[in-house]
């Protein structure tokens, strides 16, 4: 890929639309990507477990931490990495930052 896409933004939400207790789920073309509101701070992994391809959206957060609603696979919501439970595979995440009061994610290759 080109380094211009790798240094491509995406704007994903607006601020207002991302609250503290329920993350707010966005397509960027054929990934789901989470976006988490933690202390003020955002974050955003992909939304599919990598376990058995569950929406992390639904699943239980404790701090910085996210368990897939189905088999309890944990993730670090700040990085995408496994945490404990049946997962062995590391979530995509991606970098975020708000421009205009909007939240924009950036895409890692």
């Amino acid at each position: 890929m080109s380094n211009a896409f790798q240094e491509a933004w995406i704007s994903v939400a607006a601020v207002g639309d991302v609250i503290e207790e329920k993350p707010t789920v966005a397509k960027v073309d054929e990934a789901e990507i989470a976006i988490f509101k933690i202390d003020g701070e955002y974050f955003a992994i992909s939304n599919v477990c990598t376990h058995v391809w569950a929406p992390l959206s639904r699943g239980r957060r404790d701090g910085f931490v996210i368990a897939c609603p189905l088999h309890w696979g944990l993730f670090d919501i700040r990085d995408g990495s496994c945490q404990g439970g049946p997962v062995d595979v590391d979530l995509a995440s991606y970098d975020v930052r708000v421009v205009d009061e909007r939240i924009e994610v950036r895409l890692r290759n």
